[in-house]
């Protein structure tokens, strides 16, 4: 058995083939200038749900903190559906982030908006994880695309 062969008359391996379907890559969206303003609008949210999170888990624990993490959750969804992108669900949590961060830090006079509780980390490190969630989440498109390949 002869192995296929280039133009050059060299061996060529074929390339090994996998048996689960590769996800198609989301379409490349153009920068218009209603894009870049929503993208600036789901920054300037996600600050704003972070700076609403900090007061609400902790004056009304531990049902504040449920309704903190599911605005931050909502937001960052619904930028990702939204926008149909995945910078649609990472820009607002990066605003949220940056938020967190500046109340994180003291202030001179010794005051700052996030305590060092437990309501405080889990809504810290819960939202780190529901952005990283919805962020990495596949698009419907690559869903669809993977379901009808197993159908055949």
């Amino acid at each position: 058995m002869s192995r296929p062969q280039d133009r050059t008359g060299r061996a060529t391996v074929p390339a090994p083939r996998s048996s689960s379907p590769r996800p198609e890559p989301e379409p490349v969206a153009a920068w218009s200038r209603g894009r870049i303003a929503a993208y600036v609008l789901l920054f300037v949210l996600g600050a704003a749900v972070g700076l609403a999170g900090c007061f609400v888990q902790a004056l009304w624990f531990p049902g504040g903190l449920l309704l903190a993490l599911g605005g931050a959750l909502a937001l960052f969804y619904g930028g990702r559906v939204a926008t149909g992108t995945k910078l649609g669900a990472g820009l607002p949590a990066v605003g949220w982030f940056v938020l967190l961060l500046v109340a994180n830090s003291p202030r001179p006079e010794g005051d700052f908006l996030v305590a060092a509780n437990l309501g405080s980390f889990v809504f810290l490190l819960g939202g780190l994880a529901l952005a990283v969630i919805c962020a990495t989440m596949p698009s419907p498109d690559a869903l669809r695309a993977v379901r009808r390949s197993a159908q055949h």
